[in-house]
């Protein structure tokens, strides 16, 4: 039974969610402010965490943060704010997807079966290519050296430890394991989402700065994760 923890301070809201999942045949725990969602979120350890952006002792961008600290449980944010600029928030805080309110609940349960499976193939695809040893998945290059754990799904820079969201260490997956591919921006968000999510190519965007922030020695002026003008991405160990 997958498990869902539902961050949302509006009692109606996570009550009617929390029923109609339940009936889905997901075990689903409640937290009305940040704090509480935060301690669940360790006890619990759910396989998705539904995240309202707007609660009573925290923001929902703090709050992301500090659950991606530990968790790399899948985050659906559900929110009144429509913006691109707040989905874009969203992401960059370590959100995986977006959902607006008001929505039809079989459109969340749509959204949340989706994730499990995009989570569930990806666990399989990264098992079976360690196991069949068919992916190099160190890689060295003059100035850092690469490192993707696929059984902890951890991404290491130089030795050091760099924390990723779900989509991110996707990404960077791809990347690694298909040197010097040009990527588009649908075949990215092909391959991360499937043609079942509603998350637009400007999610990709984000993604990608979020990425080079992370791995590059100066995020304006990238070496390893290269923009191809109209084209996509790249990803290039050595220069």
């Amino acid at each position: 039974m997958y498990k869902l923890l539902i961050i949302e301070d509006d009692q109606i809201m996570s009550e009617m969610l929390a029923m109609y999942l339940t009936e889905e045949g997901y075990s689903v725990k409640i937290a009305d402010h940040g704090q509480k969602g935060l301690e669940l979120a360790r006890s619990f350890a759910p396989d998705v965490i539904l995240l309202d952006m707007i609660l009573p002792d925290m923001s929902g961008t703090r709050l992301c943060g500090e659950l991606r600290s530990f968790s790399l449980a899948p985050i659906l944010v559900v929110s009144m704010k429509t913006d691109v600029s707040d989905r874009v928030e969203a992401l960059q805080a370590g959100a995986d997807d977006y959902i607006c309110k008001p929505f039809s609940l079989r459109e969340i349960s749509a959204k949340i079966g989706a994730i499990i499976r995009r989570t569930h193939q990806y666990q399989q695809q990264a098992a079976s290519v360690e196991n069949a040893e068919q992916a190099d998945t160190t890689i060295a290059c003059p100035e850092n050296t690469f490192l993707l754990d696929l059984e902890r799904r951890a991404i290491y820079v130089n030795q050091f430890h760099v924390e990723t969201t779900f989509s991110e260490f996707e990404i960077m997956r791809l990347f690694i394991t298909n040197e010097g591919k040009v990527f588009s921006r649908e075949e990215l968000l092909y391959e991360l989402r499937g043609f079942d999510s509603f998350v637009t190519d400007r999610a990709i965007d984000v993604h990608i700065a979020n990425l080079r922030k992370k791995i590059e020695d100066n995020p304006k002026e990238p070496k390893y994760i290269r923009t191809v003008w109209g084209v996509g991405y790249k990803f290039v160990s050595r220069n």
